[in-house]
């Protein structure tokens, strides 16, 4: 049976790129994709049956997390199943039989302009617009008939929409990559196989009580692969701490848990599931 995958942006954008990527690697048929404006949309869409799953983006090599994802992983309860790491790839594309001299304007997202700015200083005739999504920006030229003008986009969009590629990977910063999670509560991970945990909690305010959870992660043999510290709302200079860990032993895992877990206050098992890297 297809899966319905809801994506933050339009078809065509690395969203679609990242669950095409994963669930064509787990044996899956490519997804029935559910567009999404907002982040939040991914789990509504869920939760009103819209959707079976979700990717969302969470952290980029270049400009750091996108931290209103880690709360909407603590509000909802939609377990990780699984990341997808992806290189982004910015390319120039219009409508077919023109060259770069001919387009004036280039359409895509704001990020995706920062990223490709330094390519563009060499072509002073063309003014960069800023849109809402790389693949919408993509659809606009291409169902619009907009001679002239040219998006930032995947390849992916350039193929579905029957645009030509001008230039190929046109970011400045070529180890660009964005992790993708998986929000999937259908999908079975082998527990054998589980090799990563995401976690949020709260400590007790006293001095050391960070270094102390940290140092008994890294007595049982964790790997802490990401932290993240987010202010409590209404509780001055109280945080809550995202933690990405990394192990070789599944019980192990658990020995540490138990370790640490009379430290912690509301903990929170975000997932559980097989690293990319």
């Amino acid at each position: 049976m297809e899966k319905k995958i809801a994506i933050q942006g339009v078809k065509g954008c690395f969203h679609e790129q990242a669950a095409r990527l994963f669930y064509e690697e787990h044996g899956h048929i490519v997804p029935e994709i559910v567009e999404c404006l907002t982040f939040d949309g991914l789990y509504k869409s869920m939760d009103k049956g819209d959707a079976d799953a979700a990717v969302m983006a969470i952290e980029n090599t270049v400009s750091g997390g996108l931290l209103p994802n880690f709360e909407l992983l603590r509000k909802y309860d939609r377990k990780i199943k699984g990341e997808v790491f992806l290189r982004i790839q910015q390319n120039l594309m219009a409508l077919p039989g023109q060259t770069i001299e001919d387009i004036k304007e280039v359409r895509t997202h704001y990020m995706a302009i920062n990223q490709t700015r330094e390519f563009f200083k060499d072509y002073p005739w063309i003014r960069l617009v800023e849109s809402e999504d790389t693949a919408k920006s993509a659809a606009d030229v291409a169902q619009n008939g907009l001679m002239g003008v040219g998006a930032v986009a995947s390849t992916l969009a350039a193929e579905l929409y029957g645009l030509e590629i001008l230039a190929e990977s046109i970011e400045t910063y070529k180890q660009n990559f964005t992790r993708f999670l998986i929000l999937d509560d259908e999908l079975r991970v082998n527990k054998a196989a589980i090799n990563k945990a995401s976690m949020c909690f709260t400590l007790t305010h006293t001095p050391g009580s960070l270094a102390h959870v940290l140092t008994i992660l890294s007595f049982y043999g964790m790997n802490l692969t990401r932290i993240q510290s987010l202010p409590i709302p209404g509780q001055e200079w109280q945080y809550f701490f995202y933690v990405d860990i990394k192990f070789e032993d599944y019980v192990r895992y658990e020995q540490a848990l138990s370790a640490v877990r009379p430290l912690m206050e509301d903990l929170n098992i975000l997932g559980e599931y097989v690293s990319a890297i």
